[in-house]
């Protein structure tokens, strides 16, 4: 089946949906699935902008919020992961993924989903190693620190992924494992984006957390995004044993959803022609969240996932064959995901902003439908629970120090890992701060700014597309810094002309070009990849 893969899309669905439609006219390709990794921005109303972390400026309420209300609906089946731009209390309330618009499906904060026979995994948000450790505690109304810890990964979710046994064919991930760029084209990378320089020098540019479920899962493909970079690598995993069948991954990070960009990628994947066009839960996956739900933290203090080391009674929480045939049992073999789409806030009304309504703490009937069918833990419940109770504490003191923290975390808590990656040390002119010069404003009396209630048709604009075969047209030659300096353009390019579909870049309709294009002036260590120069040209 054709899938298509995108990069940051950064709220604009219309422009992503458009595109999609514009390839199908063109050259009568049509995707069945859509994977976006990273940055959604699902954002309903002014009350979600408050909770995405970004500079007021940046708080623009783009389109999602038509498909949310039902004025609009997504042409394709869409499912995505959490980035680090997110309306963090929309995603809080489906910790174990779930429908956020009809068609539009979150993965939560970790998941596994099957389509056709393709089993698609993916773990939302950012890594930063002083909160990795955490239970996820944080709830609306956010503060100044926890509107940005909201999104970043925690170790429960990589434990429980690192318990699956059966072969995953695609995973995602917002940013990059780390290392992975020793397995593609550095040199072509570090042409295009030579801030990245240091970090690969120093094998600090990524997660770690990824990269250890990278090791771990050795999936068909792995898509990213975070970095605003278009950049394909292909990893051959080594084996453990001489009867183990060597695998590899074909790694492939997109930038995001701006014209002439190369934020969207066609690529064929073998599928169950025998499977449904219904999204299904993976029984494998939900074993291994009933096993590991007595392990649910929704506190501050840090700690130590279960492993062999004399310290735990128990370390093994992967899924036997008999406990995933008790979820068949459960299920009666019937895997499809419900279309229980609930609207659990009111949706922007571009007539009636409402600029100063405050974010509430909210349980999604859908969560709470897929906790009691499988008997777990309601994150949200037990954090109202928890707040009720005294025990969670709403606002803690501000550190003012945290955004400079050095890449080791906290001197308190150690992570486990050497290095934090959430941010770059080196300055990105390609991103901007979270806090920009004179301060974030105040989360509750930030502007709003809408986009128009009738946005030009960018569709011409948006013409970065390519198709790849089921190969992605990386090899491991391919890869290597030393044999081609263009590997996208020699691998991918010839590909697509095989296919006929042109290369040039289609004629802007509006918008323009013009503008200013100076740096901005990064104040702080902690960099949060959003903003682009061309987004500057815009304001």
């Amino acid at each position: 089946m054709k899938v298509a893969v995108a990069g940051c899309c950064h709220g604009a669905l219309d422009k992503m949906y458009e595109t999609l439609e514009l390839l199908q006219r063109r050259h009568n390709v049509r995707p069945d699935l859509l994977l976006c990794c990273g940055d959604f921005q699902a954002v309903r109303n002014e009350a979600d902008l408050h909770c995405m972390a970004v500079p007021a400026k940046y708080r623009h309420m783009q389109t999602f919020y038509r498909y949310y209300s039902g004025e609009k609906k997504a042409p394709v089946l869409t499912v995505f992961i959490g980035g680090n731009h997110e309306a963090s209390n929309h995603l809080q309330e489906l910790p174990y993924g779930g429908w956020v618009a009809p068609n539009i499906y979150y993965l939560g904060y970790a998941g596994v989903v099957r389509y056709r026979g393709v089993r698609i995994g993916g773990i939302s948000g950012i890594f930063k190693s002083h909160d990795y450790r955490k239970g996820h505690f944080e709830c609306p109304p956010y503060n100044q620190q926890t509107i940005r810890s909201a999104y970043h990964v925690r170790n429960i979710e990589v434990f429980k992924l690192k318990q699956l046994k059966r072969p995953i064919d695609v995973f995602m991930s917002h940013d990059w494992p780390r290392s992975i760029y020793h397995y593609g084209n550095k040199k072509q990378l570090l042409k295009m984006k030579s801030f990245f320089r240091q970090e690969v020098e120093n094998n600090t540019l990524g997660s770690p957390a990824a990269s250890e479920l990278l090791q771990h899962l050795k999936p068909t493909y792995w898509f990213s995004a975070h970095l605003h970079v278009k950049f394909a690598a292909f990893m051959q995993h080594q084996t453990n044993s001489k009867e183990e069948l060597p695998k590899a991954t074909k790694f492939l990070a997109l930038d995001k959803c701006l014209p002439h960009r190369d934020f969207l990628q066609i690529i064929d994947i073998e599928h169950d022609p025998s499977a449904g066009d219904s999204l299904e839960y993976d029984a494998e996956w939900i074993a291994i969240l009933k096993a590991t739900n007595s392990l649910v933290n929704v506190t501050q203090s840090s700690w130590n996932m279960p492993e062999k080391n004399g310290l735990h009674g128990k370390w093994d929480y992967s899924a036997s064959e008999e406990a995933i045939k008790e979820v068949l049992e459960e299920m009666n073999h019937n895997l499809k995901i419900p279309c229980n789409f609930t609207l659990t806030a009111a949706c922007y009304d571009p007539s009636k902003p409402q600029k100063h309504v405050e974010p509430v703490h909210t349980i999604n009937p859908q969560t709470t439908e897929f906790c009691a069918r499988f008997g777990l833990t309601d994150i949200n419940d037990r954090i109202q629970q928890a707040k009720d109770e005294g025990s969670v504490r709403g606002e803690y003191e501000e550190e003012e120090e945290e955004e400079e923290m050095d890449s080791t975390g906290s001197a308190e808590e150690p992570s486990e890992y050497s290095t934090d990656n959430s941010g770059l040390s080196s300055i990105n002119p390609d991103e901007i701060m979270l806090d920009e010069e004179g301060g974030d404003e105040d989360l509750s009396t930030c502007s709003v700014d809408p986009s128009p209630d009738h946005p030009p048709d960018f569709s011409a604009s948006f013409s970065d597309i390519r198709i790849m075969p089921d190969s992605m047209a990386v090899s491991s030659d391919d890869a290597m810094d030393s044999t081609n300096e263009e590997l996208e353009k020699s691998g991918v390019s010839k590909q697509v002309e095989e296919k006929s579909l042109s290369e040039r870049p289609l004629k802007r309709i509006c918008g323009s070009e013009n503008g200013n294009t100076g740096i901005k002036k990064i104040k702080r260590r902690n960099q949060a990849i959003y903003a682009a120069e061309d987004e500057d040209k815009t304001e």
